[in-house]
């Protein structure tokens, strides 16, 4: 009997590495290994599973020759070249089913303390500074909440605002007929024109990169707050702060920044140039180290979602 063996590139749930070792495979881990180090031995495993230490691009995959499956513990895709995969017959399974439920409620969390100024009052309360009148707050309910990709992470988010009162409209360049309880289906031009509150919830891809700049704020009609719990370099950070000075972009909400590094670990602190300076002193911004989707119950669940992927198409 061949013995088909996984590497695991990042740490994960320890259920992952448990579940595939009870359907019959070798599971292992290097955690003091570097790219070149996972390359010389790639070539004998049949599966790889991974975050985002690594990019697996065609000069990896050539290497990786009885690879069969790669399995992304998460939802993006950007550090796998996909399509080479695809020539090579290795499947790539991602997980996003396992963290939309953080992903959405983070990203309401992040807008709830956006508009009722919450990091502003927080801070001026633990300094004994007791504002009422500066800090009131705006309502979700009544507002148009614009999506951008009704996808797994989108339509958590538009489920988690159901009960707030508000119009949701969301747009997918590549999904038709999903009006539902939830969200109502519209065109870019309607997004433009009516929303209040932009969330963004599309992967990152050469269509997508800087999707969101100077030109794409000025089409909305109203002056729009945007969250971003996709990827940091949907968005133009330098186009966003421009914005916010002139009163276009009233408040962002950001778990994701276009300088961080591919892991996801960190940001590059040699390239935080002045507009990431005005985003950690303003009041009208709410941050966080992209961990939307990084919940210690997303953290099992993305785990059980690759497993069964697996158990599914290669056990059966």
């Amino acid at each position: 009997m061949t013995i088909r063996k996984v590497l695991f590139i990042d740490t994960t749930h320890p259920v992952l590495s448990e579940d595939l070792t009870t359907l019959g495979f070798v599971c292992d881990h290097f955690d003091d290994f570097n790219r070149e180090d996972y390359k010389k031995i790639a070539s004998g495993y049949f599966g790889i599973i991974i975050r985002g230490k690594i990019k697996l691009d065609q000069d990896f995959l050539e290497k990786a020759t009885q690879l069969k499956f790669i399995g992304r513990v998460g939802a993006g895709m950007e550090n796998i070249d996909v399509d080479f995969a695809a020539k090579l017959g290795i499947s790539c399974i991602n997980a996003p089913e396992g963290n939309r439920d953080a992903v959405g409620e983070h990203a309401l969390g992040m807008l709830l303390m956006l508009l009722n100024n919450l990091r502003k009052a927080d801070r001026e309360v633990r300094q004994g500074i007791w504002i009422r009148a500066g800090n009131r707050g705006i309502e979700i309910k009544g507002k148009t909440v614009g999506i951008i990709g009704y996808g797994n992470m989108g339509g958590a988010f538009a489920q988690r605002l159901k009960g707030f009162g508000a119009k949701v409209l969301a747009y997918d360049k590549y999904k038709f007929g999903y009006s539902d309880d939830f969200v109502t289906e519209a065109s870019p031009d309607e997004v433009f024109e009516k929303t209040d509150i932009l969330s963004l919830h599309v992967p990152l891809t050469e269509e997508t990169n800087f999707m969101v700049d100077d030109a794409f704020i000025n089409r909305f009609k109203k002056n729009v707050y945007i969250i971003n719990t996709s990827r940091g370099q949907v968005l133009k950070t330098s186009d966003l702060v421009k914005n916010m000075k002139s009163g276009k972009v009233p408040g962002a909400a950001l778990d994701v920044l276009e300088y961080e590094k591919l892991s996801f670990e960190g940001i590059d602190k040699e390239k935080l140039p002045d507009d990431f300076r005005y985003l950690i002193e303003s009041d009208k911004a709410v941050l966080s180290p992209h961990i939307a989707g990084w919940t210690h119950e997303s953290n099992f669940k993305m785990a059980k979602v690759i497993a069964d992927k697996i158990r599914q198409e290669f056990i059966g």
